[in-house]
């Protein structure tokens, strides 16, 4: 958690004199893109951002133990990059991977692709679900594997359990976070798809999963956007198309300070906001990549 202003020591080299160097304690909850659903028979759905957390001793994903908290130098510069989702698979092609979130030296994978037929999933920082081949792994202590099935399609990983835990072609749940003041879960993994009729689809994960199309042209529903979830699965028809994978969730950034401690300057290419939470100031970085400092 976060803490007062301290100060390191800097040797100058002039008969052993030292200077203070002041610091900042930050606290993090950092997700990436969650990955694009997949699109053909049995398309899977696509896995959670990679999810950091070092807030109130809350777990990262992957069933990692919380982190520890960043202590910065006051006026230096510290990259925070929000990843966006991965595109879903269009017309039986090929899904995406979500991209990776930042910051300072904290880096969070982005999630993995949803297979289909003829189209492997992807590994992630949630794993991607698999249909008619193997089910992509997710990054340890960060998210959870997809898994596989043929219909509906496999389910892709959350950061707080694998796909398919809570039904066949389920996405894995989320992991919930104080960090804002209230619990919000996110980084759910996305559905599988129904193919030709023969089975529901599979749900998205608690935190933000896109469901798989269901049935005729449904595409998959989209992740939730800034909890880096997975897109599910399109759904296909029997000598019908198959539709489209749903979008993965971009994912977002949200550090927590003590407001005493220092002011943060934030590079004009991040879209954020600010809150208070009682002592603290939590900012929200939802879009963007540049530097922020404080001082």
């Amino acid at each position: 958690m976060s803490g007062p202003v301290s100060f390191g020591y800097q040797n100058l080299g002039f008969g052993g004199g030292v200077a203070p160097t002041p610091t900042i304690t930050v606290d993090f909850l950092v997700i990436a893109g969650g990955g694009g659903g997949g699109s053909n028979f049995g398309a899977a759905g696509g896995g959670a951002g990679g999810y950091r957390a070092s807030w109130n001793s809350e777990a990262s994903g992957g069933g990692g133990s919380s982190e520890t908290a960043l202590e910065l130098d006051l006026s230096t510069n510290y990259t925070v990059t929000v990843g966006n989702g991965g595109a879903g698979a269009i017309n039986q092609g090929t899904a995406s991977a979500g991209s990776n979130s930042v910051f300072s030296t904290v880096t969070s994978i982005g999630g993995g692709k949803g297979g289909a037929y003829e189209r492997p999933a992807g590994d992630g920082g949630s794993g991607g679900g698999g249909a008619h081949s193997a089910a992509g792994s997710g990054t340890a202590n960060q998210g959870f594997d997809g898994s596989s099935s043929t219909n509906p399609g496999g389910g892709g990983g959350g950061a707080g359990e694998a796909g398919g835990t809570d039904g066949t072609g389920h996405g894995g749940d989320g992991v919930a976070s104080t960090i804002t003041g209230s619990s919000v879960t996110r980084a759910g993994g996305g559905g599988g798809g129904n193919d030709a009729g023969g089975s529901s689809a599979g749900a998205g994960g608690a935190g933000g999963g896109g469901q798989g199309g269901n049935s005729g042209n449904d595409a998959g529903n989209n992740g939730s956007t800034n909890k880096g979830s997975g897109g599910g699965g399109g759904a296909h028809t029997n000598g019908g198309p198959s539709s489209n994978g749903g979008n993965g969730g971009r994912g977002i950034v949200i550090l927590k300070y003590l407001a005493a401690s220092g002011t943060i300057s934030v590079g004009g290419s991040l879209t954020s906001s600010t809150a208070d939470d009682g002592d603290y100031k939590v900012v929200s970085f939802t879009a963007g990549s540049d530097d922020v400092s404080w001082s």
